[in-house]
């Protein structure tokens, strides 16, 4: 009886840049289909061809095949590494493989003795072991070593990039897919959607398919500093000639008992995400060997650690800090000074214990890598290194701070997780690491904090300025000299953009007279960005590619703010030569003979009008206020108001309408919660498509609501306070609460995917802003009683993280459109970033997108 034998073929996922045709007629096209299913031409009697597909009868004429195993060669592209070698196949559409650890890689010289590169025990009396990549030969080398005292071998491979091994003398190389443009750096990110094993089958797929329409060979690279007689051919008969990572570490299981293998995919650079952290934890719980509860008559597990070269992410610190629970530590001297990690240690519980024994692992896993040396390494090459040369198509400094940055970032992991340790070890983890740090959501905070500003300064007015400009969309610079200026209907609530000397001396004359008569006004400036007076108009440094967005400024104090205008001043008045400038017309070259911080502004005008008080509260622009931001709002209004009932607020920001909106609209129901509500009519009939979405009812919108107590008037009460202060910028059509929606569905019309991703940001940081005024809300409603006593920050970190707010906000998204995990945005790690540091995460603004 006749059979048919088939196989699919696998389309690249990248469009082909080269097509090679090797399509044929008669006999040899049909010997080639024979090479593509393994049917040697031993067994082949004789070869029947016809018009859908050839058949084979074997030489005993016992079986029959109908071959339909065509593979479509189009659907693959070809390149070469340059004219002078071959063209070949490409695999995932654009990479080359390349031979994964060269020889110098190996600085320790172990492969011959150990079987593996860099291979190696953490000083003490822990069986904590690191090496990089062993072919399969060299990996069961290893592991006879490890397992000669009986002990357990819990293997850790902590490689994101895909490995394949290719058959070679015996044993099984690893290969890896690099690009043309750097072929000593492995691939990152390929496929947020897929696992790293799910795409080494993809790529062992593809090289069979390449090696049937190669007479069995595939083309490799060994030498890629000299390319001397490369490229390499290897004989690929069937996918046995090519092993995965999985294969090559799993099947050890079988004949050794003792033998326990794990993935934990790390980043080359910076912190591994929480999940991975989680993975980690997971690990420890299924081992009870290393629990506090352990038989201590039976010898530690042997853990072993695994990357490429076996430095960088063969960190066996994880593992060291678990075992530093039960250890005597040496305190180090030597200590990182960056503020982020003073103010860590200073909140965490036992944050001094924490921070030496992070130290102490740093300083025993040190042989190959110190992970405090490379801050500091990084931060040197920062401050010693021009702003004009070329690294990879960034500029040497961009490249570095990024690098110290990122070096910070998996330093400062390390003390968030051994504080996680202390925490969480003797109770046997009741809470993975992503709980519990969304139980503690101050630490994102903190984090967010660092940014470029410890380790360079912003951009200085002379070489970066920009004529402060706002959009005067509500035509009240004519008699008010000032943009956007209006008052929240039968409140004492004023908004307005940045004013300068002349503006304020009018506001304040306008808000004095006898028909206003505010004797006691409370100014409240929500810039965080520098700005000066210069020659009576207002200056910012902004940034060369996104002149409509302000350089953010991260500080722990206002004062620090005042402090480094105050510097920046003295910079412009010392410099004595034509500056170039940028106004709202051109660029121009002028010479600032006055110079003013906004500070000196303002104590001018109190000298004229007593009752005037001044306060800087530095808040981001188009995002959630950061709960302090609350804190300091709701304590200066109190502290006013108990001096004068009748006292009147105004607010500002550099335009007068994102900052400022919702400032007024926390003050309007601080106000309210105060003087009591106005009468709240029933909902109005929205006759507009989705108009749930525009009343702000999004699924995570909800979610939150259902938790809060009497959630639906909680925001209810807000969307009033929106529509209030909405009523006095009309001309604005500016809605804090209906922008959601319109930014999100400009996502589809965007021109670029960098474009698409602000977008994106945008419209989850307005979403998460519209939830934190309905917490706010909840809050003025549940700590009334109390005068508000606990403040909102600790009300947050408190109340609402145990009711699971921050885990809301650590999935934000819009479900009802799209998976919200599908975008780093979701999380409060990525989304909490201050702009001056989004270049490292996501697309800076575009220059063509109005950005606020």
């Amino acid at each position: 009886m006749g059979t048919s034998a088939s196989a699919t073929s696998q389309a690249a996922p990248f469009a082909p840049t080269h097509q090679a045709d090797h399509q044929g007629n008669g006999m040899a096209e049909h010997r080639r289909f024979l090479q593509s299913v393994n049917i040697r031409n031993s067994k082949a009697k004789s070869i029947i061809t016809n018009k859908v597909a050839p058949v084979v009868i074997t030489k005993n004429c016992r079986e029959e095949f109908q071959i339909h195993d065509k593979i479509q060669s189009a659907n693959y592209s070809m390149g070469r590494i340059s004219d002078l070698l071959p063209e070949h196949y490409l695999v995932l559409g654009e990479f080359f493989m390349v031979q994964d650890v060269y020889n110098r890689a190996d600085v320790l010289n172990t492969t011959k003795s150990h079987g593996s590169p860099n291979f190696r025990k953490v000083k003490g009396n822990y069986p904590l072991f690191g090496m990089g990549q062993p072919s399969l030969s060299g990996f069961k080398q290893v592991l006879q070593r490890l397992q000669i005292d009986g002990c357990e071998v819990i293997f850790i491979c902590l490689r994101e990039e895909p490995v394949v091994f290719f058959r070679s003398d015996g044993d099984f190389i690893p290969y890896t897919p690099r690009g043309r443009e750097n072929l000593h750096e492995n691939l990152h990110d390929l496929d947020r959607e897929l696992s790293a094993e799910q795409i080494e089958l993809s790529i062992r797929k593809e090289l069979c398919d390449f090696a049937k329409l190669s007479e069995n060979m595939f083309y490799v690279y060994n030498d890629i500093e000299h390319f001397k007689d490369e490229p390499q051919q290897v004989q690929i008969l069937s996918e046995e000639d090519i092993h995965v990572t999985e294969e090559v570490y799993k099947r050890p299981l079988f004949s050794q008992p003792l033998h326990r293998y794990y993935r934990l995919p790390l980043p080359m650079e910076g912190a591994p995400l929480e999940e991975t952290f989680d993975a980690f934890v997971n690990i420890l719980r299924e081992t009870p060997n290393l629990s506090l509860m352990r038989d201590s008559s039976r010898p530690l597990p042997a853990l072993l650690f695994s990357c490429q070269v076996g430095v960088g992410r063969t960190n066996l610190v994880l593992l060291t800090l678990h075992l530093f629970h039960r250890h005597e530590i040496q305190k180090s001297e030597h200590k990182l000074d960056f503020q982020v990690i003073q103010l860590l240690i200073s909140r965490l519980p036992k944050g001094q214990q924490v921070l030496d024994e992070v130290d102490d692992a740093v300083a025993m896993c040190s042989e190959m890598h110190n992970i405090k040396n490379a801050v500091y390494e990084n931060k040197l090459k920062l401050e010693g290194i021009g702003e004009d040369y070329q690294i990879q198509g960034s500029s040497t400094k961009g490249y570095f701070l990024q690098r110290t940055l990122q070096s910070l970032e998996r330093y400062v992991y390390l003390l968030i997780f051994n504080a996680y340790l202390h925490d969480q070890y003797p109770q046997a983890f009741p809470q993975n690491f992503s709980q519990w740090l969304c139980m503690n959501a101050w630490i994102y905070r903190l984090l967010a904090s660092m940014d470029s500003s410890e380790l360079s300064a912003p951009a200085s007015l002379i070489t970066d300025g920009i004529r402060f400009l706002a959009t005067d969309l509500l035509s009240t610079a004519k008699e008010m000299k000032v943009a956007n200026f209006r008052r929240v209907s039968k409140m004492a609530l004023y908004g307005m953009a940045q004013p300068n000397s002349e503006a304020l001396a009018v506001v304040m004359s306008y808000l004095t007279d006898q028909r206003r008569g505010h004797s006691t006004i409370l100014w409240l400036n929500l810039q965080e960005e520098l700005v000066l007076e210069a020659n009576g108009q207002m200056f910012t440094p902004r940034e060369p590619g996104c002149l409509e967005q302000p350089i953010p400024v991260c500080v722990q104090h206002p004062q620090q703010l005042q402090e480094m205008e105050l510097a920046l001043k003295q910079d412009v008045l010392r410099c004595e030569k034509w500056l170039e400038v940028i106004t709202e017309q051109d660029k121009q070259m002028r010479m600032f003979k006055t110079c003013h911080t906004i500070e000196e502004l303002f104590v001018h005008q109190k000298s004229i009008h007593p009752g005037l008080s001044y306060q800087r509260i530095p808040m981001s622009d188009c995002c959630a206020p950061k709960e302090e931001v609350f804190d300091h709002l709701l304590e200066a209004m109190k502290s006013s108001l108990a001096e004068n009932p009748k006292c009147a607020f105004i607010f500002n920001c550099h335009n007068g309408k994102d900052r400022t909106t919702a400032a007024m609209v926390i003050a309007t129901l601080t106000l309210w919660h105060i003087n009591g509500f106005p009468e709240c009519e029933e909902d109005e009939i929205v006759s507009v498509p989705d108009a749930k979405y525009t009343k702000g009812e999004f699924e995570v919108v909800m979610q939150v609501v259902r938790v809060l107590p009497d959630g639906h008037r909680v925001k209810r009460e807000v969307d009033v306070a929106l529509d209030v202060v909405s009523e006095t910028m009309t001309p604005m059509h500016y809605h804090l609460r209906e922008i959601i929606i319109s930014t999100y569905r400009q996502i589809k019309m965007a021109k670029s995917e960098a474009d698409a991703q602000w977008l994106r940001l945008r419209s989850l940081q307005y979403l998460e802003r519209y939830i934190y005024l309905i917490l706010f809300n909840c809050y003025l409603h549940l700590e009334k009683k109390d005068s508000w006593r606990r403040s909102f920050s600790q009300w947050m970190y408190q109340v609402a993280a145990r009711a699971g707010v921050y885990a809301i906000l650590n999935h934000l998204g819009f479900s009802e459109f799209e998976n919200p995990d599908d975008s780093p945005m979701a999380r409060l790690r990525f989304r909490w970033l201050p702009h001056s540091t989004e270049h490292l995460f996501y697309p800076s603004c575009p220059s063509d997108l109005n950005c606020t």
